[in-house]
């Protein structure tokens, strides 16, 4: 991914919370000879032996992972809040842009046995079904519904790279930046508001 230096984020905490709140995820690899991409959830985890990981799922029917097989290399996606930024709201003539917040993170894919891929199913249910009134547990799911589970390839990914851009009018001076967070909360827009908060918070 293309970051400027003043985009750069370099924060591992930053950025591991990042992919903890935005855990939906592009999965990209070659398959068959042309670039794929799966959106799937993914978990941010540490292995058995003390590594960073990302744990995830695909159906055994989507040849993705029959790929995973003679070419481990991925790259997962990771999107956070965007929003327009027009020109109009500056004290000078400028082009319009675009603020967001994105991490990708590069890896090696490695295939689980059927008790690995059930494990990884009980974290990833548990993580998302922490806020709910009545929580499902994987443990508590019928043996028919759990032969479902045969129908997945589960998969950790050892990290070996992250690239991690915060994009947040940055380059602009104070009365700019104070203007533009004005002009985004002004849309009431929930993508713009977020962006208008991580701009607050990122210029302290």
């Amino acid at each position: 991914m293309y970051i400027p230096d003043l985009y750069k984020n370099e924060n591992q905490e930053d950025i591991q919370n990042f992919i903890h709140q935005n855990g939906f995820a592009i999965l990209v690899n070659q398959t068959d000879g042309k670039l794929w991409a799966t959106h799937i959830p993914l978990l941010l985890d540490v292995n058995a032996n003390g590594k960073q990981v990302l744990v995830g799922h695909i159906s055994k029917l989507n040849p993705q992972g029959e790929s995973f097989k003679t070419n481990d290399a991925v790259l997962a996606i990771f999107s956070g809040v965007h929003a327009y930024i027009s020109s109009s709201w500056y004290d000078h003539e400028n082009v319009p842009t675009w603020n967001y917040l994105a991490v990708h993170v590069y890896g090696k894919v490695k295939i689980y046995t059927h008790e690995e891929a059930v494990n990884s199913l009980k974290k990833l249910v548990d993580k998302y079904e922490a806020k709910s009134v009545n929580p499902v547990r994987v443990e508590n799911l019928s043996e028919k519904t759990m032969r479902e589970a045969r129908g997945i390839i589960a998969f950790e990914i050892e990290i070996t790279s992250i690239e991690a851009q915060k994009k947040l009018s940055q380059n602009r001076d104070d009365k700019n930046h104070k203007n533009i967070i004005s002009e985004l909360e002004k849309t009431k827009d929930n993508q713009s508001v977020a962006i208008a908060h991580e701009m607050k918070k990122n210029r302290k």
